[in-house]
């Protein structure tokens, strides 16, 4: 009984978008890879980690919170979930358990380039967003960004456009678009040529602060993490 009553109760905290919107609110240049990694991929998309390795390094390195942004499936957030609940007590003698929430990375068509959204803080289960959780790109409608955006928001997320200098299409053009279309926020610190350390690039962060200002939205972190390494994309 205790032990559904904790299930139940990390996962209303995962779906907390209120409270992240207060996190990301704080979110600085230097919030990444230490305080806060808000893009990050298991094995159960296409990731080198497993979940529970994910979160072994997470609280290692003594991140506040977290998400686990795999390519169209929310299979890892179940598994580092169910880690946290069994195992908490143990490593809170250890090191600060770091909070998680629920996290997706989508492809999406947006001015017929495609995009990848995040979606945050959702709940999981929710119909809308069925169709982005079969572990495949969605197809038709279902694959504008539009509609991406509005399947997260619907089920209770926020939407973000996850590294908006790297596509075909150039940021100044993608985010004003992604504004009209109603996204929450930019991925505005992210590391486009994998520096080590880890660190903003600056130019492009310099440009998407201004770009995400300008049409009032706000801006995440994350390493993108793909390898063994929550302080590398690779």
């Amino acid at each position: 009984m205790a032990a559904n009553l904790a299930q139940a109760s990390a996962q209303i905290a995962a779906q907390d978008a209120p409270a992240l919107k207060r996190v990301f609110d704080t979110i600085t240049l230097e919030s990444c890879p230490r305080l806060y990694n808000f893009h990050m991929h298991t094995v159960c998309s296409d990731g080198r980690l497993q979940p529970e390795r994910l979160m072994e390094q997470a609280i290692a390195l003594g991140l506040k919170g977290l998400a686990i942004t795999d390519h169209h499936t929310v299979k890892g957030y179940y598994a580092a979930q169910e880690w946290l609940q069994w195992y908490t007590p143990e490593l809170a003698q250890v090191g600060t358990v770091p909070r998680l929430w629920t996290g997706v990375e989508i492809n999406a068509g947006l001015l017929e380039t495609e995009v990848h959204i995040l979606g945050y803080a959702f709940d999981p289960t929710h119909s809308a967003l069925q169709p982005y959780l079969k572990r495949e790109s969605s197809t038709g409608d279902h694959y504008q960004a539009e509609q991406v955006i509005h399947a997260i928001q619907a089920a209770g997320g926020l939407a973000v456009l996850a590294h908006p200098a790297r596509y075909r299409r150039s940021h100044h053009q993608l985010i004003p678009e992604a504004a009209r279309l109603g996204i929450d926020g930019v991925e505005t610190y992210y590391a486009y040529n994998n520096p080590q350390p880890w660190k903003p690039s600056p130019k492009q962060t310099q440009e998407i602060e201004l770009l995400s200002k300008t049409h009032s939205l706000f801006s995440t972190c994350g390493t993108d993490t793909h390898g063994l390494s929550l302080l590398q994309r690779l």
